[in-house]
């Protein structure tokens, strides 16, 4: 898999706690002077190489750099018979994993633009076999724009598209149907461009973000599958469970943090605004890197509800005066045009700051994130394409296009 976010940076020699293994030898069973009756000591090594990033690689790129290239404090050499061992900060869920060799993750992502592609299929076919067989003329565009329409791509963003790739067209003079096609997906990737951005996570402690979406549009699946990866990747998680309207969001969000092993803060019936106060004055108390607030679901249209929203953000900002830092939004990417009317409403009461595209299987169609693009350009972290924990992963403008025109 590939990582998803930034790290947070690396601690200067100055930060390191005095019960760090690496600064008090003795607390991590290491005598800080070999015996007396002890052989003499051979020369210390050489200094090791730095240590490559543990993430577990699920993005698309290395984590950036600058921030956290701080020289780790010399540890005195131990005995050769009994080497040191290294204790992970308390606050850790788990150990990060080995980086995957560039193999792996270069297999990993071609499984994943395989799923992609046979969840996009659907709008893929039919813009595909516009191109089949055909002559570069007005039949083609027109073809291509009833398409383009089916597959939910908007009516504005559509005529963008067709204006852009007759430009393209014109300047590679192209004659040859499945050169237009590239070129067409060439512009869609530019439009999508904007979307394509990282999650970052260690810029405050903690993280604070809010995860809103429709009943039904797997906001609870994506924060479980979010948590996991969270995990993997070091970072400790505490989770809220503010959804307290829906019946057994509770209990589904508690199977996620027991599956993941971190913690939840969870009232049966409890206000949300109350359990998302709590969760973050948890977070904060107990050093959590990242505090995930399941909020409950809510239709745009459903006034009174979005208001309840509005209240939570409210409420977290009086825990903490710097957060929410991130408010998501999960859409299906089944919903078509539903899903772009979703976003200006959470947009409008929120002030939304990502989205999570899920469910882009057999029967999504796909195109409305290009009308998304158009309209309101707000960074899509991730996209799914299944159940599973893969099937969670970063958006890639140029993968996206490419699924969908294939």
């Amino acid at each position: 898999m590939f990582s998803f976010f930034k790290k947070k940076p690396t601690p200067s020699a100055a930060e390191i706690s005095p019960t760090d293994s690496s600064a008090a030898p003795e607390k991590a069973g290491i005598p800080a002077t070999p015996p007396q009756d002890s052989p003499p000591a051979l020369p210390p090594a050489a200094p090791a190489a730095p240590a490559a990033d543990t993430g577990s690689a699920w993005w698309r790129k290395p984590f950036g750099g600058g921030k956290g290239d701080a020289a780790p404090p010399e540890t005195p050499p131990a005995p050769a018979a009994a080497p040191a061992s290294t204790i992970a900060p308390a606050d850790f869920i788990a150990a990060p994993e080995p980086t995957a060799k560039p193999e792996a993750e270069g297999a990993s992502r071609q499984n994943w633009m395989q799923r992609l592609k046979t969840g996009l299929r659907k709008t893929g076919s039919s813009i595909a076999t516009v191109f089949t067989g055909t002559q570069i003329n007005d039949a083609l565009y027109e073809e291509l724009e009833d398409a383009l329409l089916m597959a939910d791509t908007g009516v504005k963003a559509t005529e963008h598209l067709l204006a852009d790739l007759r430009r393209r067209v014109k300047e590679a003079k192209a004659t040859d149907p499945a050169a237009v096609k590239a070129l067409l997906a060439d512009a869609l990737a530019d439009l999508l461009r904007p979307l394509e951005k990282p999650l970052v996570i260690g810029e405050h402690q903690p993280t604070v973000i809010m995860v809103a979406g429709v009943n039904g549009a797997g906001k609870t699946t994506s924060i479980g599958k979010l948590t996991r990866h969270l995990a993997d990747e070091g970072q400790s998680v505490l989770l809220a469970a503010a959804d307290t309207f829906r019946a057994a969001a509770r209990e589904q969000l508690g199977v996620w943090a027991n599956r993941n092993t971190v913690e939840i803060v969870s009232q049966e019936g409890g206000d949300p605004a109350a359990v998302s106060f709590d969760a973050v004055t948890a977070g904060r108390a107990r050093k959590k890197d990242v505090v995930l607030v399941d909020t409950a679901g809510r239709l745009p249209t459903q006034l009174h509800l979005m208001e309840e929203l509005r209240k939570i953000r409210r409420v977290v900002s009086k825990a903490d005066a710097t957060a929410p830092h991130e408010v998501l939004l999960v859409i299906d990417g089944n919903t078509g045009q539903n899903a772009l009317a979703q976003v200006r409403a959470f947009d409008d009461a929120l002030q939304l700051t990502g989205l999570i595209v899920t469910k882009l299987d057999g029967t999504a169609k796909g195109g409305v994130l290009a009308a998304i693009a158009q309209e309101r350009p707000i960074p899509v972290y991730f996209i799914g394409v299944g159940e599973k924990v893969e099937d969670l992963e970063t958006f890639n403008a140029r993968e996206f296009a490419q699924a969908l025109l294939s």
